[in-house]
């Protein structure tokens, strides 16, 4: 993008480079894992943004860049920070509306920070809901999200042929699948918009004059079409008291309260008389010490190298093909919702 190996850009880059390098040398101020990760990450987004920041100015389109560190503040939830909406929107609304005015503004996605000014992330797919944090505190006429596929598909198309485009769907249809995994947009992306009622559009960013989905409050009865959802490196837990009592509320207490405090998500759970079942992420930095806590009363099956597969508005045909000749450990069915864990 620069010819001149003398232009500023260089040397911030390299300036950049040498902030990241004084922290991995340095000794850690905290041996927390999602800490540490979340002090590293945002690099990615600073120095990609300051490239492009100084390639729009160099090619006459007037930009400002801004770090998004000082305006979106978080909990110290690393990795998967949740914003304090108080203070994060009192900072976009002092100074970036006026500068609206004559320029655009290059900021990042995915990252934020807490009031001690230590860097957070936002979860997979953040830069999205980074979107939709300015948008919904600046009233913005609508949000445009790039992506590499055309727009909303029915599943993800490099794991099925002859997936189906969206044209449009609800919020709330948006929010049922983000929640079951729908990489295409982070689940807490929808929220602040349809508090304003604000139109989301995805589009494919190697074809920007498509229609690609539009997403708003508009109820349409066409996106009922199956939908395919397929999350992969998954453990079903399986957890029964060592005194064969049954499963009641005070055990389920204690469950979940090491679910929270290990910051675990359930994709699925279910419970018998003697068993409460869970599948979640496999992440053994998390499942581990979760196990540690429950192995002196609990008798804990664990079946590793799992799927989930999430249909919405599943047809027998659907799920006949996804499951066919698979082992079926868990599934799970609603009205508009169907759920196998597969080995």
């Amino acid at each position: 993008l620069f010819k001149n190996p003398e232009d500023p850009i260089f040397e911030e880059v390299s300036s950049t480079i040498h902030v990241l390098s004084g922290f991995i040398n340095e000794p850690p101020q905290d041996v927390n894992y999602d800490f540490i990760y979340d002090q590293i990450a945002p690099f990615g987004e600073l120095i990609s943004t300051k490239i492009l920041h100084t390639y729009f100015n160099q090619n006459k389109l007037k930009c400002q860049w801004l770090d998004a560190r000082k305006y979106i503040k978080t909990n110290k939830s690393y990795r998967e920070a949740k914003i304090d909406w108080d203070v994060t929107s009192s900072n976009i609304k002092s100074d970036i509306p006026k500068l609206l005015e004559d320029q655009h503004i290059i900021t990042q996605g995915f990252i934020g920070s807490t009031n001690n000014d230590h860097s957070t992330t936002l979860g997979r797919e953040g830069s999205d809901f980074t979107a939709s944090i300015f948008a919904s505190v600046l009233n913005a006429k609508s949000v445009t999200i790039w992506k590499d596929v055309e727009g909303v598909l029915n599943a993800d198309p490099k794991e099925f042929e002859d997936t189906v485009k969206y044209k449009d769907l609800p919020y709330s249809e948006t929010i049922e699948m983000a929640y079951y995994g729908a990489s295409v947009i982070h689940p807490k992306t929808i929220k602040p918009l349809q508090n304003n009622n604000i139109p989301l559009y995805v589009k494919p960013f190697d074809s920007p004059k498509s229609s690609g989905t539009i997403i708003s409050n508009a109820e349409k009865a066409h996106y009922k079409i199956p939908a395919t959802i397929i999350k992969k490196n998954q453990i079903l837990i399986s957890i029964s008291p060592k005194d064969l009592s049954f499963i009641a509320e005070d055990h389920l207490s204690e469950i979940f309260s090491y679910l929270a405090e290990f910051r675990i998500k359930i994709n699925l759970m279910q419970n018998s008389a003697i068993s409460f079942s869970l599948c979640v992420d496999n992440r053994e930095s998390k499942i581990k010490p979760f196990i540690e806590k429950l192995i002196s009363d609990y008798h804990i099956l664990r079946n590793e190298d799992a799927q989930l597969v999430t249909i919405r508005h599943y047809t027998d045909e659907v799920i006949e093909s996804l499951t066919k000749d698979k082992e079926i450990l868990l599934e799970q069915r609603s009205r508009g919702t169907a759920q196998f864990i597969l080995k």
